[in-house]
């Protein structure tokens, strides 16, 4: 385990069992991990899904930590929330799922391996990330990438919005 705390971006999102209620639980396990603290809360989005459209809107979020942990340490870690909250990891790419947790981003490690890219390769495309990762972190330069707050004026805001707080999802 490294010893120098540091920045990492996870992206959040789910479409099944109440969505809503999976990513606030997503977030509560993410501040349990350990040698990890959750400092950052973006707001929730209702999205429109990524790939099959005959699915449930997702919700999607993103979550700022402080670790000790490496990129790959840290993507067990997630992996492991994944598994403990009901995600299957042979369903259908990009179908319905309870709840999906991508690490985007951790200072200090570009790492190109078969199950680990880091910065996430498909960061600067998808507004469902790019959307609440500005709302906690506009300014953060992902390298190879850009900008958060450039790359958001870039992928646009179709078949997105900022989840009410009333709306029942």
């Amino acid at each position: 385990m490294a010893s120098q705390w540091r920045p990492a971006y996870v992206a959040i999102g789910g479409n099944l069992d109440h969505p809503r209620a999976r990513v606030r639980e997503a977030y509560e396990r993410l501040a349990t991990l350990p040698a990890t603290c959750l400092v950052l809360r973006s707001r929730l989005y209702k999205t429109r899904p990524m790939g099959p459209q005959d699915q449930p809107s997702f919700v999607n979020a993103a979550a700022g930590l402080l670790t000790q942990l490496s990129a790959r340490q840290l993507l067990a870690d997630l992996l492991g929330i994944e598994k403990a909250m009901g995600r299957n990891r042979q369903e259908q790419r990009w179908g319905p799922r309870v709840i999906d947790l991508d690490l985007i981003w951790i200072l200090g490690e570009a790492i190109d391996e078969p199950g680990l890219t880091v910065p996430h390769p498909g960061v600067s495309m998808r507004n469902f990330v790019l959307y609440p990762l500005a709302d906690i972190a506009p300014t953060l330069t992902i390298p190879g990438h850009g900008k958060v707050l450039e790359l958001l004026h870039h992928a646009g805001d179709d078949g997105i919005s900022v989840l009410d707080q009333d709306e029942s999802f």
